[in-house]
């Protein structure tokens, strides 16, 4: 799975995750480790489940939760004008990011 998240986060394409309470689509933006070694992944969701209510905003989602992650076939032209490269929550380390 990271291998895939990597490669859409290098790719700039939309990926589809299980992640409670269900099915999300998200713009992967950062891939990367937390201090305790979590492997986290920072990500635009554009719609789907959500047990925030929110079903639009930026979330961090651990990847020891989620059920599967997978390409959608479409892309996302770059970097949300929000975004902050080194994400601060990866205090582990980064693997990828936009």
């Amino acid at each position: 799975m990271l291998s895939a998240i990597k490669h859409a986060i290098e790719g700039r394409h939309v990926l589809e995750t299980d992640y409670p309470p269900g099915k999300r689509f998200v713009d992967p933006h950062a891939l990367g480790y937390s201090a305790d070694g979590n492997t986290l992944l920072r990500a635009y969701q554009t719609s789907g489940a959500s047990t925030s209510g929110e079903h639009a905003n930026w979330k961090l989602f651990r990847i020891d939760r989620a059920g599967s992650a997978g390409p959608t076939g479409t892309g996302f032209s770059g970097p949300r004008p929000d975004y902050r490269r080194g994400d601060s929550a990866m205090k582990g380390g980064i693997i990828a990011e936009l």
